[in-house]
């Protein structure tokens, strides 16, 4: 167990040291990664601060949040839901962006299968690849020190290449694009924690066609 106080102390120096970057570093790739613009669910949306500096980086999406827990304070519209089936009509928006969320849930390809089911053009993925030396203790510590205060899941659920790909599949997606320089850490951290062990992807429905224009 640990105690409110500490929760408090361990959000603090996180918030100090990685979460500004953080939004910033994250807010970009994900612009980077849209083609199009369009409404954008934001699926496991936190409190919401990424989806706002997408928008302020992409006035042509439009964001709004899912997610299984609701924050005493969030910056754009949150809509709660439990986990497994999200509250949407199919092809509701036309993008779904899941950062940092599926490693904490048992089964990333049925999530996955559920963000395809509502995005119309894409679903774009932000997470970690274990890969490499002591990959799944570094994930883990990442992991413990950034959510744990905030009392978010953790099942250290980290999927290797292959895991990835075979999620991908079994949701009906197909990788589009890939980047895994995402600069998240600044030198000694990112000697550490970089490494890439994060990436961000754009991951098509592959029985919806293809997107308006090219995708490197």
């Amino acid at each position: 167990m640990i105690s409110q106080s500490a929760k408090g102390l361990l959000n603090r120096v996180h918030d100090s040291v990685v979460f500004g970057r953080r939004v910033k570093v994250l807010s970009q790739a994900l612009a980077a990664a849209i083609p199009t613009g369009g409404s954008v669910l934001d699926l496991g949306c936190g409190d919401g601060q990424v989806a706002v500096g997408l928008m302020a980086l992409r006035p042509d999406l439009a964001v709004e949040g899912v997610d299984v827990l609701l924050r005493p304070v969030t910056h754009i519209p949150v809509t709660l839901y439990d986990g497994a089936s999200l509250p949407f009509a199919d092809e509701s928006f036309d993008y779904v962006t899941i950062v940092d969320v599926l490693h904490h849930t048992d089964d990333p390809a049925a999530v996955l299968a559920e963000a395809s089911r509502v995005a119309r053009r894409g679903v774009v993925v932000k997470d970690h690849l274990r890969k490499g030396v002591l990959a799944g203790p570094t994930l883990r510590l990442m992991d413990w020190v950034g959510n744990r205060g905030h009392d978010v899941r953790l099942p250290y659920n980290y999927l290797d290449a292959g895991q990835w790909a075979t999620a991908f599949e079994r949701a009906g997606l197909a990788k589009a694009s890939w980047a895994d320089a995402l600069g998240l850490y600044g030198a000694p951290l990112n000697w550490l924690f970089e490494r890439k062990l994060h990436f961000v992807a754009l991951l098509k429905p592959v029985e919806r066609g293809s997107f308006s224009q090219p995708v490197g």
